[in-house]
């Protein structure tokens, strides 16, 4: 299981995250229950991220932070600036990285932008090209048993996958 972000105050588990964009610059900072309480951060009108951004900051760094080989970057890095230093910081972050993603999104592979019913339709069009094609090769070698196959099976996908009356499909 990956390491759940930290309190910037005091290293329990962050349970609040706050991000708020100053100047086009992105801050983002990570407290327990008990230190977002201690803030005001439950009441915005005593609530400063500033003040907590400054605190924050000035507590060193865990000496169990992870670091980029590659270009130095480290874990409070990107916490402060939402970025990450170089491509390798991608492989090196991944305990912190994959619980974000699994919050924002569905999952933290990429399954692809073709829509589902696209995707069937492409793999209906290739299964009868496929089919079509060896139906030619089987009549030309005379091959009458594996061309009838051929035949019965295109018959049957066409049929099976044929819109119904009175439904409309987009195309």
């Amino acid at each position: 299981m990956a390491n759940p972000l930290k309190c910037d105050l005091c290293a329990k588990p962050a349970t609040v995250h706050l991000t708020q964009i100053v100047n086009s610059k992105i801050h983002k900072v990570d407290l327990c229950e008990a230190c977002a309480q201690a803030k005001g951060v439950t009441d915005p009108s005593g609530f400063s991220l500033a003040d907590l951004l400054i605190k924050a900051s000035l507590n060193p760094e865990p000496s169990g932070d992870v670091r980029c080989e590659s270009c130095g970057f480290t874990s409070q890095d990107f916490k402060k600036t939402g970025r990450f230093g170089c491509p390798a910081c991608y492989q090196h972050f991944r305990g912190l990285l994959e619980p974000m993603l699994d919050t924002m999104h569905k999952g933290s592979e990429h399954t692809g932008k073709i829509p589902q019913r696209a995707l069937a339709r492409r793999s209906l069009h290739e299964r009868l090209t496929q089919l079509e094609t060896n139906l030619d090769q089987a009549i030309k070698a005379e091959r009458f048993e594996d061309a009838a196959r051929y035949r019965d099976e295109i018959n049957e996908v066409k049929t099976t996958n044929s819109p119904k009356p009175g439904v409309s499909h987009e195309n």
